[in-house]
């Protein structure tokens, strides 16, 4: 029993065998025989270990577990200390870069980057505008529905959503510069290809693919324009560069006004058809997106990215090693699944790792600020100038003018009919040659023996007429479309214009260019005091007090009741809302470490989209039916949204990350 003792001490560790020490060996060799030893342990071994003595107590030397638990604590200091080094030369790499760009200064380099990103940004203010501008030709072009109109107008943001999260993460992985190339690459091809489309259907997926492109102009521009800067000109200048979006409105709606109303501007195409003014302006609205792809190539990439990459440079696990052996293996197809499938799962782990504990509660604030700020500024910019034509609308059915019972004879019309409608007339031997028909309604009428020839009609109807011995020629009045409930007797229709007639004059009214043009001019105040006061006083005070004074512009929409009214207050909330778009782009960049910032911008940016979408549906919807509801809507998201901005970490002073 001795000789077993002994072997199982000397089995033990060094450490053990010093803490017991020979001396215990040797008293326990000369105590009692083992068997008494064993009842003995057997009957304190149930006992608290605190009532226990130590024998080592006396040489001073600390039992076992004292020992593991202090080597536990050094490692725990250890690693404690090495996160705490790791936390201080990233601080100091932010710092040092920091420096740099404040030793380089704002130069032309800058300018020329301003510039360059600045025509990408104004692409995208483009983007959002060409649709609305082109959508009433291409409606009639293409014989759109009601429903089929509002789906093209939706699909744009569809698109930019889903770019802006797409395009933003990748930035994070594959480098600004390389991801906006390859974002414009497909604005411009896409828009380009979307301006020739003969159908519905090939026009709504070429215009969902531009704004897939152009949806990653806006989170990587910020971003690259950003880590450019140095800290005491970064809210100015990324405040200046906001302008380029108003001036990107301005020129959608200065070449819609002077393309799409003039039918003239179209270039014939043979005999099968005319390449009409709206596909005009669609193929002028994508130079500055090639403009911004040519002086692109000239920029380098950033080099705060650069420096990010710089910092990763061997796998961790035993993953990573897998991965880099399988993207250097196989076939080139296997390869090329390999990288896209690695670029992917850790474009998504970048993407989930904004709900860390450390960014968490300022990702779901500001988070919250973008969508009740999109959702007000998006769902009013659409029903603005919905509300104007419908006051006009208004004007002009009370100008309508009703005969009855008339009886019209041998009379050659040669003049246009506008706003009327007849009722039980006759219309015996009558001639209609070249002329407009604009909102004119036949009801329950004869027409024995006339002549058509040569007519345009928008919202022209014949409604349970009776036809007889009648000759239509080279008209756009169709048998299936313009006449509901009616009686032929034979008629016959002769060289019947091809497609939807398009009338320029009234479906392209000047009003809508004119409001739009007004609503992007009244940002450039908002965006001046943006740029004067965002480095003075903050961006948390720009964002709060800039939503909360659109809140009370958008309040005061119940005091008015004429179209000229209504736009005088559109501008004035532009204006202010031009202040609270710049301090949330601004505190978007400055929030997030280089590794997640544009993946942060990108996720932001599509949920600005998402709230467009929404609002956009919801506000169309009361249009003529009730303003109360847009204006709550809106007024209680800036509501919500300014004050929650306060909530947010004032980044005025902080380092880039």
């Amino acid at each position: 029993m001795d000789s077993l003792y002994e072997n199982n001490v000397q089995g033990n560790d060094t450490e053990a065998h010093s803490a017991y020490g020979d001396g215990f060996q040797d008293d326990y060799q000369s105590s009692s025989p083992a068997p008494e030893e064993d009842a003995a342990s057997d009957v304190t071994e149930g006992q608290d270990k605190d009532n226990q003595m130590y024998e080592g107590e006396y040489q001073g030397i600390p039992p076992p577990d004292e020992i593991k638990e202090a080597r536990r604590a050094d490692r725990r200091e250890a690693r404690m200390k090495a996160r705490l080094a790791a936390v201080g030369k990233k601080q100091t790499l932010a710092d040092q870069y920091d420096s740099i760009m404040e030793e380089c200064g704002h130069g032309r380099f800058q300018w020329t980057l301003f510039t360059t990103l600045g025509l990408s940004l104004m692409a995208d203010g483009v983007e959002c505008f060409v649709v609305a501008f082109a959508l009433p030709s291409a409606e009639k072009d293409m014989c759109l529905s009601n429903a089929s109109k509002g789906m093209l107008g939706l699909i744009v943001y569809v698109g930019m959503m889903v770019g802006a999260v797409l395009w933003g993460g990748l930035a994070d992985k594959l480098g600004r510069r390389r991801c906006l190339l390859y974002a414009l690459t497909i604005n411009c091809t896409f828009s380009f290809l979307s301006s020739f489309a003969k159908s519905y259907g090939i026009f709504l997926f070429f215009r969902l693919c531009s704004g897939v492109g152009i949806g990653g102009s806006i989170p990587i521009v910020y971003t690259f324009y950003a880590e450019f800067l140095q800290a005491d000109k970064r809210g100015e200048h990324l405040s200046w560069l906001c302008l380029f979006w108003m001036v990107g409105g301005l020129y959608a709606s200065f070449t819609g006004w002077g393309i799409i109303p003039h039918y003239g501007w179209g270039i014939s195409m043979g005999t099968e058809g005319h390449f009409h003014s709206w596909r005009v302006f669609v193929l002028v609205c994508f130079l500055p997106s090639a403009a911004a792809l040519v002086g692109l190539y000239f920029i380098p990439e950033s080099p705060r990215f650069l420096l990010e990459v710089s910092q990763i440079k061997i796998p961790h696990t035993q993953e990573d090693e897998f991965i880099e052996i399988q993207s250097e293996t196989g076939t080139a197809f296997q390869r090329c699944m390999v990288r896209q499938m690695t670029l992917a799962k850790l474009v998504i782990k970048n993407l989930m790792s904004l709900a860390s504990p450390e960014l968490r509660l300022n990702s779901l604030f500001i988070a919250i600020v973008w969508f009740t700020m999109a959702f007000g500024y998006y769902g009013l910019s659409v029903w603005f100038p919905d509300q104007v034509k419908y006051m006009e609308y208004e004007e002009n059915e009370s100008n309508v003018k009703t005969f009855h019972h008339e009886r019209v004879e041998r009379f050659n019309f040669n003049f246009t009919l506008q706003n009327q409608i007849h009722r039980e007339g006759e219309y015996i031997h009558d001639r209609f040659i070249s002329i407009e028909m604009r909102k004119v309604k036949f009801e329950d009428s004869l027409f024995k023996y006339c002549y058509f020839e040569d007519i345009h009609s928008t919202d022209t109807f014949f409604e349970k007429c009776t036809l007889q011995n009648t000759i239509f020629y080279n008209t756009d009045l169709w048998h299936d479309s313009k006449f509901i409930d009616c009686k032929f007797e034979n008629v016959t229709f002769h060289h019947p214009k091809r497609g939807c007639h398009l009338n320029f004059q009234e479906e392209n009214d000047i009003l809508i260019y004119i409001v739009s043009f007004l609503g992007c001019l009244a940002v450039i105040p908002g965006n001046i005091v943006a740029g004067l006061m965002m480095d003075k006083i903050g961006r948390i005070k720009i964002i709060g007090v800039s939503m909360l004074v659109s809140a009370g512009c958008t309040f005061s929409l119940f005091l008015c009741f004429s179209p000229a009214s209504v736009i005088s207050f559109e501008c004035l909330f532009f204006a202010t809302c031009a202040s609270a778009w710049n301090g949330i782009e601004v505190i978007t960049v400055e929030l997030y470490p280089a590794s997640k910032r544009a993946t942060a911008f990108g996720v932001l940016n599509g949920l600005c989209k998402l709230a467009a979408i929404i609002s956009t549906s919801v506000f169309s919807e009361f249009v003529g039916v009730t303003k109360i509801i847009p204006i709550l809507l809106s007024c209680s998201a800036m509501v919500g949204g300014g004050l929650m901005s306060f909530q947010l970490p004032e980044t005025r002073d902080v380092v880039l990350q």
